[in-house]
């Protein structure tokens, strides 16, 4: 059997074949990258578990290890490569029997990680379905598995996903899969295919079950989920019409999103929003660059104006809405005057939070092939600290306003600071930290903010 396997930021599982001692007892995934992969690996869960597999959850115990692994850093990738030479060094010692990658790296990279990394299964994003089938046969034939073709049609629609490691108060939930927006740095496209959206009906269903099941909160999930379009029976039905589908499930059961298109974003989607009071005020709204030019040279779509243009719409709707963005310092071309726009529109839009990385070339994307990546890394390493402390004033700036105000807050569990107080989130996704060692979680309750850090805030509950 070859060799293998596998990373680094977790979400764990590990699986029992019942009696046969021959056999593969244990599985053990890990997770990397955004919520996507999240959810992807709830399915894979599911259909190890329904060919009779037990998820267990210390990967020191796992005959078969899986990474569910992301491309869209370059980082990203070390990790796994890493965590591929430490399992190979275990199943050299016979600690481990099966090593997989699943995902974007799956797609990427599928002949290197037999050839050069000795993985046993190399599994794309539309061969989940498989997974089962790809472990015994590795561990009957002692050959590798490789599956990584597109399938258009592939949606895991009777697949209900479990739901990994975590609160059992929120749960994400898939309404469609790849990406049809070609950004010029990014690989989904190329790694999940192009867009889709789900049967709405299946997708209802779901965040019911789920909602059945004690879960108070669904985040539907998507490379760009205001583009989801469902035609049944000749009536298209689009994001919004989703939204409120699920919303009128139950008043008790809040309602998130990720990740928005700038470009697609609607009036009727944010009245949607702003009419439903269990749809959470809270917006992810990725700029990537405050310069036109280099958006037009990211392929974004859209131009500060226009950006500016949506963030009013929100703002007149919802001004309690909270808006949190991604950031990308030092893309090809950069000049520092693209980076005090970026700064400028940073403070114009006044963000509550946001995700800021370098640019890292990613192979086979436009830019790769088109631009040259020419911001030395000591530049990128500059603005990017820049950028941060910009952030960390408006975050902080954003929480002392809400000091002496009350919100309901969905408890989530303990502190990690104290076993007396709790913690959960607005329905603005602020994290409040709150003396209550006795109240449930997966309860909503109502706290008067006190105090506050960039990242956090104090409250009493009322």
């Amino acid at each position: 059997m070859k060799s293998g396997f596998i990373s680094a930021f977790s979400y764990l599982c590990s699986m029992e074949i019942k009696e046969n001692e021959s056999q593969i007892k244990t599985y053990h995934i890990e997770t990397y990258g955004c919520q996507m992969n999240v959810n992807d690996s709830g399915i894979v869960s599911r259909v190890l578990s329904d060919k009779g597999l037990k998820a267990v959850d210390d990967a020191k115990d796992a005959d078969v290890i899986l990474l569910n692994t992301c491309s869209i850093r370059e980082n990203a990738e070390q990790k796994i490569k890493h965590r591929i030479s430490e399992l190979n060094a275990q199943k050299r010692k016979g600690k481990v029997a099966v090593v997989g990658i699943l995902g974007c790296m799956a797609e990427r990279m599928k002949d290197e990680l037999v050839s050069n990394y000795g993985v046993d299964i190399v599994a794309g994003v539309d061969s989940y379905r498989n997974i089962g089938d790809m472990v015994m046969k590795v561990w009957e034939d002692e050959s590798f598995v490789v599956d990584t073709d597109f399938k258009p049609s592939e949606m895991y629609e009777q697949i209900l996903p479990q739901q990994m490691k975590g609160s059992g108060v929120t749960a994400f939930v898939s309404i469609m899969r790849g990406c049809d927006n070609f950004c010029s740095y990014c690989v989904v496209p190329y790694t999940r295919g192009r867009e889709r959206s789900r049967n709405a009906d299946s997708i209802v269903a779901e965040c019911r079950s789920l909602f059945a099941e004690g879960y108070k909160e669904v985040t539907l999930l998507g490379q760009n989920v205001n583009s989801y379009c469902f035609e049944k029976d000749g009536t298209k039905i689009d994001f919004a019409d989703l939204m409120l589908q699920v919303a009128q499930i139950s008043p008790l059961l809040r309602v998130r999103f990720a990740t928005s298109h700038p470009k697609d974003i609607s009036e009727k989607l944010i009245g949607v929003i702003a009419s439903q009071s269990n749809i959470c005020k809270a917006i992810h709204l990725p700029l990537q660059s405050g310069s036109n030019v280099v958006l037009q040279r990211m392929n974004r779509k859209y131009t500060r104006e226009a950006y500016l243009e949506k963030v009013k719409l929100i703002r007149d709707a919802m001004p309690s809405c909270s808006i949190t963005t991604d950031i990308i310092v030092g893309f090809c071309g950069e000049t520092e005057e693209d980076f005090l726009m970026t700064l400028d529109m940073m403070e114009r839009v006044n963000y509550d939070y946001a995700f800021m990385f370098q640019y890292s070339e990613r192979p086979d994307t436009l830019a790769q092939k088109k631009f040259e990546d020419d911001v030395p890394a000591n530049v990128k390493n500059e603005r990017l600290s820049r950028l941060i402390e910009v952030q960390r004033q408006l975050s902080l700036a954003s929480n002392r306003r809400d000091v002496g105000k009350q919100y309901e807050v969905l408890v989530e569990g303990y502190s990690h600071k104290s076993a007396k107080q709790m913690y959960g989130r607005t329905s603005q996704n602020k994290v409040v930290v709150f003396d209550g060692d006795q109240t449930a979680v997966g309860s909503y309750v109502t706290c008067k903010i006190e105090g506050c850090t960039s990242a956090t805030l104090t409250g009493k509950q009322l």
